[in-house]
């Protein structure tokens, strides 16, 4: 149920806009591209076969790829289409 000036659904909307354009961006990052290595790209260590055939195109050991999302910032959401409340202001 939407409120005020907008019409039914809009704010349904919005977040199913939202959700799927940030699922898009995940999906274009996670991708690894190309031949996987032998060898970690980071420490240099041998990445294991069973890793290499699960993500084609991996570059990084499973040390390092733990190491990397520990320090994962997530980026925050802001609303880029605007809110009533915040064209008031």
């Amino acid at each position: 149920m939407a409120g005020g000036w907008s019409r039914d659904g809009a704010v349904q909307e919005q977040i199913d806009a939202s959700i799927s354009e940030e699922l898009e961006r995940l999906r274009a990052r996670r991708a690894p591209v190309g031949e996987s290595l032998a060898d970690c790209a980071e420490c240099g260590e041998a990445i294991p076969e069973a890793r290499r055939e699960a993500l084609p195109g991996v570059k990084i050991c499973i040390d390092c790829q733990q190491e990397r999302d520990q320090t994962f910032k997530v980026r925050p959401g802001f609303n880029r289409r605007g809110s009533k409340d915040s064209q008031l202001k």
